[in-house]
């Protein structure tokens, strides 16, 4: 096949349209924030665990905390009624009884105050505990948000880049002889389609060509689509070729 070294020169350009428009698909199917919005759905779920472990846990406090209140207010009653008791006794005997139980009551109800603090300071690392991990979780969420807004954005933007891209190309190929056209699109769909041929090496493939290989494309017309032995893309000639 023989075509113009002008018109061979263009299909670079059509091959760096064809890189752009693969580059803009990319964009469009895989935008840049596709990724970390993964890893957020990830994190989101292993944080969502973590609060719901929180919140199970100071449930669990606030329980407990809740049964010693109670213990508290029945030894409470109970060392109020004695103290009634004692206040309107006229037996010693049952006056001394009485006394007894109101000391073992105090020691009862200083043990459970006691406990009641230590229990309200673990509830309040609980509130903290479960605090922190909703705002992980809101921080994640509103990350998340506009992550997704932005890959929008860049999905629409690849869109548009596509047709505009897309309309160039058209254009340019209609432009250059059919029959070379179609050579080149075969050759893309295996690879590169076009590339120069820069100081005895193939742009397509980096590969340097033989001698023998190079003395029959200096022996080709000017005019002559020459391809790589190598990848089989078509070899654009230059003053660069080193031929």
């Amino acid at each position: 096949m023989n075509a113009s070294p002008n018109d061979q020169k263009k299909l670079l350009d059509v091959a760096d349209l064809d890189a752009r428009l693969r580059q803009a698909e990319r964009r469009r199917t895989h935008p840049p924030q596709a990724a970390r919005i993964a890893e957020l759905g990830a994190e989101r779920a292993t944080r969502s665990q973590e609060l719901s472990a929180a919140t199970g846990a100071r449930d669990d406090v606030k329980t407990e905390l809740q049964r010693l209140e109670s213990d508290v207010s029945m030894a409470e009653a109970r060392r109020d009624r004695n103290a009634e008791r004692l206040a309107a006794s006229s037996n010693a005997k049952d006056a001394q009884a009485l006394e007894t139980e109101l000391v073992s009551l105090g020691r009862r109800l200083s043990e459970l105050e006691d406990a009641e603090l230590i229990v309200m300071e673990r509830l309040e690392q609980a509130d903290a505990d479960v605090d922190a991990a909703r705002a992980l979780l809101d921080q994640l969420a509103d990350e998340g948000t506009a992550l997704s807004a932005a890959s929008v954005v860049a999905v629409a933007d690849a869109a548009t880049l596509i047709e505009a891209l897309q309309r160039d190309r058209a254009a340019l190929a209609l432009a250059l002889p059919a029959e070379l056209v179609a050579l080149y699109d075969k050759l893309s769909t295996r690879g590169v389609g076009a590339a120069l041929l820069q100081r005895k090496a193939c742009q397509g493939c980096n590969m340097e060509l033989s001698g023998t290989d190079l003395q029959q494309i200096r022996q080709a017309s000017n005019d002559a689509v020459v391809q790589c032995p190598e990848c089989s893309c078509i070899l654009v000639r230059t003053e660069e070729s080193g031929l």
